[in-house]
């Protein structure tokens, strides 16, 4: 499904830091240049609240990225249709009904070949579909059960004999063949539809004068009836026909293979996709639309014709979107190996799709919001949004379509890995560190409370009434932080190597988050003990560190203890697998070499090719443990969980005076953000105290430094400068407050933030003068 997109602060410094005081003359944003190299094609990374139409995944409370908790995905309604012919009224059976994960059981059948015949018209549309069936265990006889909801049945044959009423039964939800051939047969299948009254928005519908799908996640079953699950995976060819002066424009998965005139002022295309897919991934598109057309040549010499389908005047606002979706064809091949595999990619944007975004194979089907730009109106957070989106769906053709999920339990597997794909695409193209520090404030923001509250669930839930609901920033956020853990745990050739392994084992499969899990075990022959507890123990694990030093014996300790809250359904928690990356800083605010530790009783290297590192990860995996850096000369001060290395709380000793000097030292620029952002979290509350009780307020002068240093660091990249010298908003101070009081807030903000333009005035207009440009800059490359 779409990437679910959260509202978060702008990122740009203009807009967000202290500059506009020091001039009386409004300092303007400009938009981001998009020419150059890949690394200059987005540099405001931080995501601007979009409409939740937007966004198919945006829920609340959340119910995937937050949506307050995440805002909801999308609106489910009933669908007006004529009376279903031959149904038994079954009021048990529409009664909501839990599954769970434990009762999955593989399908007694199995489809290879699905041939689609669509005729679409004004008031109804014929949906014929012949599939190729073959029993999962040979000689079974199993009754075979089809999905379908509001279809009209009009006829139904199995090996091209038309069968009677009594060999099947239908009902509201089902179409039960009773007594199947044994052996393998074709299925043949006409049904009746109508898009037109489809207001439920999934499966086939029709809205602006297009035909348009949603699939995921039950959509089909609305389509035609058909084993409606993600381990059903098949070859699928479409034939499409249409009046042509209503829909000039027909498309489908795979490629163009045929196309004609019909009589009546009809016209027909035939697609077909090679590579097996689920039913979810199946799209259709017919309208009046005009393309963007460009081509993308392969790491092998392949040429891939490229589209961009929307209304004929927004066709000027898509070249920001032709030049994402290149740059992340190009992207996948360099870090992961991965190839484009047909010789056509289509996009279609239109307003009024409902789920933002969906990865169909080959038809990537998108709200207008995330595809079209252009810079009279477009901010940097309108194409830094699209830039990630559509890399999303791109990378969704390998991690959810050429691979996918066994069961919708498994959702975390092709979401959790693409989010993770798409935020480290994100992070080449712009800044890594400001687009980290946007990715873990929105998962604290979002999925943290989510976590500690009555709707807290594991990323792979153990069981769900309604699959919509499942969409979640847990399922989707906390599931990019699992798998960016096997990246901190095995490194980047570690994890490379096993996605290699994943893809090669099971390419063309739908499988689950244990095959993902084994495939990086097995390619780095690594002991991951307990890491498969992150995907079945809800909650965000707490972990306190105490660090002690020993001069006489040049050790450093750090003793760590973990404990995960209770959460609903789970009173008693077992200790996680948290790795913590670390570095350990000298008097001079240089990272210390190191090469050796302490741990359980032996001596481990934490050396690389014997040579000392200046960071290192550290592997918690107990409810309480010790870890004993040797050779230390001096007492050093810890950098914690280095690029917040897993999505834990962190409670550790360290004092005002350690986090203003990692303020001003640290190489790790997220702990560097972070270390900022706790020392004006504790300036801000302090101040509001004095301000209450009529006090002077005054500026701590270690703090005012620490800035400085930041501001006055020419190695540091320009946007995560914007975003270390950004204060806490208003709101997030009050919600630390027992008793909010937003007087003594805003006055507390606007006094720091004039001090600061004062005492730093120098910095910042040296700032702005070496960041002044005569040169015209656009967005468009």
């Amino acid at each position: 499904m779409a990437r679910l997109i959260l509202p978060c602060k702008s990122s740009c410094l203009a807009r967000t830091s202290l500059l506009g005081l020091i001039s009386s003359a409004p300092v303007k944003s400009s938009v981001s240049s998009f020419q150059g190299s890949l690394k200059n094609i987005s540099r405001y990374r931080c995501f601007s609240a979009l409409e939740a139409v937007s966004r198919r995944n945006y829920r609340f409370p959340h119910s995937s990225h937050y949506r307050a908790r995440e805002a909801g995905r999308r609106l489910l309604c009933s669908v007006a249709v004529e009376p279903l012919p031959k149904q038994v009224e079954e009021s048990k059976m529409d009664a909501p009904k839990e599954i769970f994960l434990k009762d999955y059981k593989s399908p007694d059948y199995c489809f290879d070949t699905v041939d689609l015949k669509f005729s679409l018209g004004e008031e109804k549309t014929i949906v014929a579909s012949k599939i190729t069936v073959f029993p999962r265990v040979e000689g079974s006889s199993s009754p075979l059960v089809l999905d379908g909801v509001d279809l009209k049945l009009i006829s139904i044959k199995i090996n091209g004999k038309e069968l009677k009423e009594g060999d099947y039964c239908l009902d509201s939800r089902h179409l039960t063949l009773l007594s199947p051939p044994s052996g393998k047969f074709s299925l043949e299948i006409d049904t009746e539809i109508q898009p037109q009254k489809n207001t439920s928005l999934e499966g086939l519908y029709k809205s602006s004068g297009n035909f348009c799908t949603q699939c995921e996640a039950e959509g089909f079953r609305k389509i035609t009836f058909y084993q409606d699950r993600p381990d059903i995976m098949a070859k699928y060819t479409c034939r499409i026909e249409a009046d042509k002066s209503l829909y000039p424009v027909l498309l489908s998965n795979g490629n163009l293979i045929e196309q004609g005139i019909l009589e009546g002022g009809k016209h027909y295309a035939v697609w077909d996709d090679p590579f097996k897919k689920p039913c979810y991934l199946f799209a259709l598109v017919a309208g009046q639309l005009e393309s963007r057309d460009d081509i993308f040549v392969t790491r092998t010499g392949r040429q891939v014709a490229l589209r961009i389908w929307t209304p004929a005047q927004d066709v000027p606002k898509t070249a920001h979107a032709m030049y994402s979706l290149k740059a992340a064809m190009k992207w996948d091949e360099d870090v992961f190996g991965l190839e484009y595999d047909l010789d056509l990619f289509n996009i279609v944007a239109v307003p009024d799709f409902n789920m933002g975004a969906m990865e169909n194979k080959s038809l990537n089907i998108f709200n207008s919001k995330l595809v079209l730009a252009s810079p009279e109106t477009a901010s940097d957070a309108d194409y830094a949004a699209i830039l990630g989106v559509i890399g999303h769906e791109y990378f969704h053709n390998w991690t959810g379509n050429r691979v996918t999920c066994r069961d919708w339990f498994q959702l975390s597997l092709k979401e959790g890995l693409t989010v993770f794909r798409d935020q480290e695409f994100s992070s080449d193209m712009g800044s890594r560190t400001v687009k980290r520090i946007a990715d873990v404030s929105k998962l604290r923001t979002y999925q943290f409370p989510q976590d500690a509250g009555p709707m807290a669930h594991p990323v792979r839930p153990h069981s769900y009434i309604k699959m919509d609901n499942f969409y979640t920033v847990t399922v989707y956020e906390k599931g990019a932080e699992v798998v960016r853990m096997y990246k901190t745990l095995l490194g980047t050739q570690g994890f490379r190597k096993g996605m290699d392994l994943y893809f090669k084992r099971h390419d063309g499969q739908a499988v689950t988050c244990e095959n993902f899990f084994a495939a990086m075990r097995d390619a780095n022959d690594a002991d991951l003990a307990n890491f498969l507890l992150w995907y079945s123990q809800a909650g965000t694990p707490v972990v306190k560190v105490t660090s002690s030093y020993k001069a006489d014996a040049h050790t450093f300790s750090l003793k760590f203890s973990q404990e995960a809250p209770p959460t609903p359904g789970q009173p008693v928690k077992e200790p996680m697998y948290i790795p913590v990356a670390v570095g350990l800083l000298d008097s001079s605010g240089k990272d210390m070499p190191l090469s050796s530790l302490y741990h359980d009783g032996t001596l481990q290297s934490v050396a690389s090719n014997n040579q000392p590192v200046f960071s290192t990860v550290l592997r918690v995996t107990k409810k309480e443990e010790e870890f004993v850096f040797s050779d230390i000369f001096e007492r050093p001060i810890p950098s914690l969980l280095r690029g917040y290395s897993a999505p834990i709380r962190l409670e550790s000793d360290l004092s005002d005076s350690d986090l203003f000097f990692l303020l001003a030292h640290d190489s790790d620029e997220f702990n560097r953000w972070e270390a900022g952002q706790l020392l004006a979290r504790k300036l801000m509350l302090s101040l509001v105290t004095d301000f209450q009780q009529n006090k002077p307020l005054a500026l701590n002068p270690k703090f005012v430094q620490g800035l400085r240093s930041i501001l006055s660091d020419t190695s540091l990249d320009k946007e995560f400068i914007a975003k270390a010298i950004t204060l806490p908003g208003e709101g997030e101070i009050m919600d630390m407050m027992e008793v909010a009081d937003p007087d003594a807030v805003h006055a507390v903000r606007t006094f720091i933030r004039k001090e600061l333009a004062l005492q730093l005035k120098s910095e910042f207009l040296s700032t702005v003068q070496n960041n002044r440009s005569s040169e015209d800059i656009s967005c468009i490359p």
